[in-house]
């Protein structure tokens, strides 16, 4: 919980560093298993991963929760999105009846899925004339995505609904990190001709009057409640050594600013798949973030990262699951066929 924007900064600053202990648990028994070592690829970082930020070997990952933040953007009156800002009062309604592509992703890879909506009914303000954000009220978005971390959470999966809100990231990531509007700016939602010429002006007009600001007052002035809240679960997450699974543009962009502010605030992220919006995989670039998977993906609600959940579970069960070569019998490497 933070109080201002300072209090976040001093909070970023003293958050805590991976385990090595587990780190070396994990190294001892990873080069054991009946494999060549290193042939599982990216499966064997992310176990690494695993025990590293949650400080213990072998890690676990019984409780797995997803939460998705809905927030509503006053940028949308330069007519930025294909959709009406009711739609994310809607789609929130359809993640709480179960209808939703999370909700079956969620189901599928065992995760429990809790959506919380940030003042739908009061959309931040047009960033292309003013801050979207007071600082209290990005404060109060903040610790809402800060309180949403429950105790005893494995691995934390987030995402986002809110019509408007790929404008927000591509003002964010282009304010943060520079260049052309253009080059940040995708078709979201689905606009093209006439509206993507707009979006492109609008971040182009929220960059420039906001130029200059440090990497968290950009959050405040161009992101929206559910990024600043998304941000929230970040640092929380990190404070009780949760890894954390980001899912696309909108997931990424909104937690780009404390790495600007703190390099390696988001060692405990992993970034579950790239987004088919262009600027996405430019922000990675930025980041220094691979992505899990690569899917052409671009509809948000955490899908992506609910997603990955199935390939963290499958690479966890080969760590655990499988026989040593003594176990097995089996020759490890220079070594004799066992007798």
């Amino acid at each position: 919980m933070i109080k201002s924007i300072d209090d976040l900064s001093s909070l970023l600053a003293s958050c805590p560093g991976p385990d090595q202990g587990a780190v070396e648990a994990w190294g001892r028994r990873e080069p054991l298993l009946t494999k060549p070592q290193g042939s599982l690829g990216r499966l064997e970082e992310i176990v690494r991963w695993l025990s590293s930020w949650q400080g213990r070997h072998p890690p676990s990952l019984d409780n797995v929760r997803a939460r998705i933040f809905a927030g509503n953007h006053g940028v949308t009156a330069q007519g930025v999105s294909a959709y009406p800002t009711e739609v994310t009062h809607q789609m929130v309604l359809n993640f709480q009846q179960g209808g939703a592509a999370i909700n079956q992703l969620c189901r599928t890879n065992d995760v429990e899925l809790t959506a919380l909506a940030l003042e739908l009914e009061k959309p931040t303000e047009d960033f292309t004339q003013s801050p979207a954000m007071t600082e209290d009220g990005f404060v109060a978005a903040f610790n809402a995505g800060f309180k949403s971390v429950p105790n005893h959470t494995d691995l934390l999966v987030l995402g986002e609904m809110g019509i408007g809100n790929t404008s927000a990231a591509a003002a964010v990531s282009c304010a943060l990190f520079g260049g052309e509007a253009a080059e940040w700016v995708g078709a979201g939602t689905g606009v093209e001709g006439d509206g993507m010429a707009r979006k492109v002006a609008a971040v182009a007009a929220g960059v420039k009057l906001h130029a200059g600001s440090a990497p968290l007052e950009i959050l405040r002035r161009l992101g929206g409640r559910e990024l600043a809240a998304m941000a929230g679960a970040v640092v929380a997450a990190r404070l009780a050594r949760v890894p954390v699974l980001l899912d696309g543009y909108v997931c990424c962009a909104a937690v780009a600013p404390l790495a600007a502010a703190v390099p390696g605030a988001l060692d405990h992220c992993l970034v579950a798949h790239v987004s088919a919006e262009p600027g996405h995989r430019r922000l990675l670039d930025r980041l220094d973030k691979k992505p899990l998977l690569d899917l052409g993906m671009r509809l948000g609600e955490g899908s992506g990262a609910a997603l990955a959940v199935g390939l963290v579970r499958s690479a966890l069960a080969c760590h655990t699951g499988m026989a040593t070569f003594t176990q097995a019998g089996v020759s490890g490497k220079g070594e004799k066929p066992p007798v």
